[in-house]
């Protein structure tokens, strides 16, 4: 079909027909022609946010939540500048995005016109691929090729710059249309040879782990994880950006490694002779001090991105690939080697891991001073909440705490922000998780710095019918920089109290979320916690904030400090035992 249309009229006929449903963005001058034919459309609902960060980050959660392409949009400059955080969010998390931005009429570009930036330039690092329309004939093409990239290989950011004279002017609509993307290739299918060395590897070896990324969920493969796991018999760990890919109640699920990670999960990949990754990137926060990570292990790497195998640590065996495939690859290799009589034996590793997750488990202790302990409040909303809920998380200790304290059984049930750990991510893309799934309960757990960030978008959720219920864990500090000052800035707490020596709340979160159209509540006790949940579980149509207030001196534990190695992780409870690799083998983990 072919009709005369502007260009912007064109940009949403398109996104229609690549069944874009949702937009999140602002109007401004350079993106405005766009706004007119959106103010028509039956099929593409947008949501006016209130600051284009909350607009990508809006995408970014309704992308992890759903599966599909996230859309943003914004004007030039100013605009598409603010989008700059959520997109590199993005990119670092490997989301598929598309943002769309307004730029100066094409004449004016690059004469410092009102309003211009070059967004294409400065995105160049932190996108997949961008785009700069040249002619408004090549809309259609550009965005269909722009959700193509965003959501094929591995998902990614995709920029889409359309000049202001591009929307205005008339041009022909033709759909479908056909993309031109002749370099662009993703591998799919991995190589055969090295799938079954991978399956002999694994057979072969005494203390094997699978090491499981965010891949793993991007690739849709929880399922096929599973029965891997399952068929080979072999550990699992899941990193924060693959929670809930594998459930966490499995017998076989060792828990999260990394710098506040679970002394199990952590000393079975220190320990480990095979490490099988698979959608995982070695990231710093996994490895500690690179040289000494895992130092005993043989390297089997999968990845559908071949610049990320080897790039941290060398793979002895890289296969390159979708991981779903690869995982049902190996499933196949794996039954191969067992009927041909050679099966794993891995007695002596279980009995290991099982000992060293029986003396560590995770857990807290109350605050001397009474005051309510934060780990209390995420436990009991993970449990009253239970293992259908989508929990999304900030950026700091109550993410950490969120990632420990609730138990992930089920995909796609966890949102954060893990590789560029942005603050101010939870409530936005909480908004985004909610629009796109509806019918799920959807909680942000926030902290009071992250809040203050960007909670004006409850306006947006309050106006448009987005019933996110926010837990703001408020210990009246930037909790995670607090922690680091007391262990290792000798308690100089240099501009991390938010209150200033203020006893009095400021700002009022109930009050706050009151005047943002929302339902506030508090909470300070622990005898009042499940009630205070429960009663704002019971609120269905309207934002629910809950001000957990808690005590300051709360802690993350284990940790790995920065830069060191994973054999130092420490144990700071003062119930637990110091760690000790050994405990393991002495320790009936039945």
């Amino acid at each position: 079909m072919t009709e005369r249309v502007t260009g912007a009229q064109a940009m949403v006929r398109a996104l229609e027909e690549l069944d874009a449903q949702v937009v999140f963005g602002i109007p401004g001058g350079a993106i405005l022609p766009a706004y007119d034919p959106i103010f028509d459309s039956k099929r593409l609902r947008h949501i006016l946010v209130r600051h284009e960060q909350g607009a990508g980050h809006a995408a970014t959660g309704y992308a992890q939540a759903t599966g599909r392409v996230g859309v943003c949009m914004a004007t030039s400059g100013p605009g598409a500048t603010n989008l700059v955080t959520p997109i590199a969010d993005a990119y670092m998390d490997s989301v598929p995005l598309v943002a769309i931005t307004g730029q100066v009429p094409s004449a004016a570009i690059g004469t410092d016109a009102f309003q211009e930036a070059d967004i294409c330039g400065i995105t160049m690092p932190i996108t997949k691929h961008n785009f700069l329309v040249q002619n408004p004939a090549d809309i259609p093409r550009i965005l269909t090729e722009a959700f193509h990239i965003a959501s094929t290989g591995r998902p990614g950011p995709v920029l889409v710059d359309i000049p202001k004279d591009a929307l205005q002017a008339q041009t022909d609509f033709t759909w479908p249309v056909e993309m031109q993307l002749p370099g662009y290739r993703p591998a799919a299918k991995p190589h055969g040879k090295q799938v079954r060395e991978a399956a002999r590897l694994m057979v072969d070896a005494k203390r094997p782990v699978l090491y499981v990324g965010g891949g793993v969920l991007k690739a849709h493969a929880a399922e096929e994880l599973r029965r891997l796991a399952e068929v080979s018999g072999i550990p699992v760990v899941t990193t924060l950006m693959a929670r809930g890919a594998f459930p966490d109640s499995h017998p076989q699920h060792m828990g999260m490694p990394g710098m506040h990670g679970s002394v199990g999960a952590v000393a079975a990949l220190q320990r480990s002779d095979l490490l099988v990754a698979l959608g995982a990137r070695f990231d710093d926060r996994v490895t500690g001090k690179l040289s000494s990570f895992a130092p005993g292990a043989t390297v089997v790497h999968a990845d559908i991105d071949p610049a990320e195998i080897s790039k941290n640590r060398t793979a002895d065996v890289p296969i390159v690939g979708d991981v779903r495939e690869v995982i049902a690859d190996l499933i196949i290799a794996i039954e191969a080697e067992h009927e041909a009589g050679r099966q794993g034996d891995y007695a002596a590793w279980w009995k290991q891991c099982n000992g060293w997750k029986k003396t560590y488990p995770l857990g807290y202790d109350e605050h001397e001073d009474g005051t309510l302990v934060p780990q209390y409040v995420i436990d009991r909303l993970g449990k009253i909440c239970g293992p259908d809920t989508v929990i999304v998380a900030g950026v700091g200790q109550h993410q950490m705490w969120a990632s420990q304290f609730i138990s992930y059984e089920k995909p796609y049930t966890w949102i954060n922000s893990g590789g560029l750990g942005t603050m101010g991510f939870a409530v936005p893309a909480a908004m985004g998780a909610k629009v796109g799934r509806p019918d799920a309960l959807v909680w942000a757990v926030d902290g009071d710095g992250c809040f203050q960030m960007t909670n004006q978008e409850l306006t947006t959720c309050a106006i448009e019918g987005i019933p996110i219920k926010v837990a703001v864990i408020n210990n009246g500090s930037l909790g995670m920089v607090r922690q680091w000052q007391t262990l290792f800035y000798e308690g100089r707490y240099s501009n991390t109290d938010l209150k200033a020596g203020r006893s009095q709340y400021l700002p009022d979160f109930v009050m706050l979320a009151e005047a943002m159209g929302c339902v506030g509540l508090r909470c300070d006790a622990a005898d009042d916690v499940d009630a205070t949940i429960e009663k704002a579980m019971a609120v269905d149509d309207a934002p629910v904030v809950v001000d957990f207030v808690v005590g300051k001196d709360a802690m993350v534990w284990p940790m790995v400090a920065a830069g060191t190695s994973n054999d130092d992780i420490k144990i700071a409870r003062e119930t637990a035992p110091d760690f000790d690799y050994e405990m393991g083998e002495v320790v009936d983990g039945e």
